[in-house]
């Protein structure tokens, strides 16, 4: 009888169980219930013709993006025409992605799309990691294809470059790094946080970062560089790699955390 019991209880359990896992793992569903979610297993069979958008920025996509995938950020004035535009080509589902779990942009693209009359729309809220993690033949990392797994880097190995605001105001002001401010023009509004000890590059300026960096290599300094809120730098984290470049600190929470914490 206890037997019995109990596996009903597993029966009547297990799905309240699944579900609350998958919420506390993608806290979006949460917010945006009405939101079709594709799944990695689903993405991985959809036909070639599926239309895959990536609503990151520009210099997300550069770094790493789904094999096929078209860039159109969510955050650009011309992400609704651009959206239209597909719809027109085909009526085929259209699939937006971001950086997966806790990022809501892929949410908040299916919604928009549906409030200007888009449909058949749907969010791949797992994310570019789990995809690259899973289907490297259909990932792009620095303009190349496949990718190694191994080269990601994981939250954990960047929590390692990160420094709190008022050390890295410490050792920038020392005069032995090399400081690289990478906001935008409009984040920066003209002001730097050292302005006698830094240089500034955006990182869309992509040429002037690299001639920056290449020269804290020649001079053998370590990169002392931030952006606006701590996270955009991760994408630059890959780039450095790839220019072999070993000795480089983020400053956590970037430019915001900054004007908080001093």
């Amino acid at each position: 009888m206890h037997s019995l019991v109990r596996q009903l209880l597993i029966i009547v359990l297990v799905p309240f169980v699944t579900t609350a896992m998958a919420a506390e793992e993608f806290p979006g569903r949460k917010l945006y219930p009405d939101v079709e979610i594709v799944t990695l297993g689903q993405l991985k069979g959809m036909p070639q013709e599926t239309h895959i958008v990536d609503v990151r920025s520009p210099y997300e996509y550069a770094t790493i993006h789904i094999k096929g995938s078209t860039n159109i950020p969510i955050a650009h004035t011309g992400f609704v025409k651009k959206v239209r535009a597909l719809r027109q080509k085909s009526f085929h589902p259209i699939i937006f992605y971001c950086n997966g779990h806790t990022c809501f942009k892929s949410y908040k693209a299916v919604r928009k799309a549906q409030v200007f009359g888009v449909g058949d729309v749907f969010s791949f809220d797992a994310g570019i990691f789990d995809w690259a993690r899973a289907e490297p033949k259909r990932t792009v990392l620095l303009g190349k294809s496949p990718i190694d797994p191994s080269r990601l880097i994981s939250k954990k190995e960047f929590k390692t470059r990160l420094i709190k605001p008022k050390e890295f105001k410490r050792w920038a002001e020392t005069g032995k790094y090399a400081v690289i401010d990478v906001r935008s023009r409009i984040q920066r509004a003209s002001i730097g946080l050292f302005p006698f000890d830094e240089k500034w590059a955006s990182l869309e300026d992509s040429e002037k970062l690299r001639l920056l960096i290449e020269q804290a290599k020649k001079e053998q300094k370590t990169l002392l560089i931030y952006d606006n809120v701590g996270k955009q730098v991760r994408w630059l984290e890959y780039r450095l790699r790839a220019m072999k470049v070993k000795d480089y600190y983020f400053m956590k929470g970037g430019a915001e955390a900054y004007f908080k914490a001093i």
